[in-house]
């Protein structure tokens, strides 16, 4: 090992800031997994958001979650700081934190405050690509010091068993309308995965969001991200828009299809799964069949 990790007391303190969203959470545990696979004596922890503290429970890679609070991470006294998330809570928990090497990306604003400024994740990697975000936060940990290697795909955890019904999870609303497909495209699906697959369709939503065009079928909003986290990791098969309960059923290799408008799935797309993946902006332009024949493809290869 060559880098930063070297310096790093035996048994020291690491804050990785990850505050939000729902994917970014999700898909830095691969991450998380390359560092404590490299330096399993360092104690790690993260600083989220509560609402996206399921995200990390449970994980071996995490020993302590963290509220994002000045005090609460100061009396933490971490030696290492790492700063995945950059906007401006996040610079000033950098900071709070006292931590003697304070790290982020170099591209992050007040790069004045790091003092290990980690470069584009091309350079790292060595290739000029797009890169996933996965690599993106990855590449993290490869600045300083994991040797390079396959990075794993992102790790979760829950109660698994096996269903008295099987059922699939349809997951038909995210962040912005150009980014969800039409409602009517979801309920023709979900007919024809009962009919075709034997599976029963559940509808899920975050609280506040509204499932009532798909009230034929189960639908369940506002549940906590545990039992999310729980339900979709029993499920035989996930379909839903591009948004964070895609990146939970990949952790958890469940076969997938996702439909992506604006966003990049070279970017967003479900990392190390088991999916199919339909792209055009605008996403409307995907057809029925179109998606379908994906979902038929994805049971075929699986």
């Amino acid at each position: 090992m060559d880098g930063l990790l070297e310096h790093i007391p035996q048994g020291g303190r690491v804050a990785v800031i990850r505050l939000r969203s729902l994917g970014d959470c999700v898909l830095t545990t691969p991450a998380l997994a390359l560092l404590k696979a490299a330096r399993p004596d360092l104690e790690v922890g993260v600083v989220v958001e509560d609402r996206f503290r399921a995200v990390f429970e449970g994980n071996p890679d995490v020993d302590e979650l963290l509220p994002p609070q000045l005090t609460v991470l100061a009396r933490w006294r971490p030696v290492l700081c790492i700063n995945l998330h950059g906007g401006t809570r996040s610079m000033a928990l950098t900071v709070a934190s006292g931590a003697l090497w304070r790290a982020g990306f170099a591209h992050f604003r007040a790069a004045a405050l790091y003092n290990v400024l980690i470069p584009r994740a091309q350079e790292i990697l060595g290739e000029e690509r797009v890169v996933h975000t996965a690599e993106h936060l990855a590449s993290a940990m490869f600045y300083l010091g994991v040797p390079r290697q396959p990075i794993p795909r992102a790790r979760l955890v829950a109660s698994r068993r096996q269903p008295p019904q099987p059922y699939a999870i349809f997951h038909p609303l995210a962040s912005s309308p150009e980014k969800t497909w039409p409602a009517e495209n979801f309920l023709q699906l979900a007919d024809y995965v009962r009919q075709n697959w034997a599976l029963e369709p559940v509808f899920i939503a975050a609280s506040g969001e509204d499932l009532r065009p798909f009230t034929r079928y189960r639908t369940l909003v506002g549940r906590p991200l545990s039992h999310i986290k729980e339900l979709i990791a029993n499920a035989s098969l996930f379909v839903g828009n591009d948004s964070g309960p895609a990146h939970i059923a990949a952790a958890f290799g469940i076969p997938l299809l996702v439909l992506f408008g604006p966003s990049d799935p070279r970017i967003w797309g479900p990392w190390q799964a088991q999916a199919a993946v339909l792209w055009s902006n605008p996403i409307r332009a995907i057809s029925v069949g179109e998606a379908i024949q994906a979902m038929e493809r994805l049971r075929s290869a699986t």
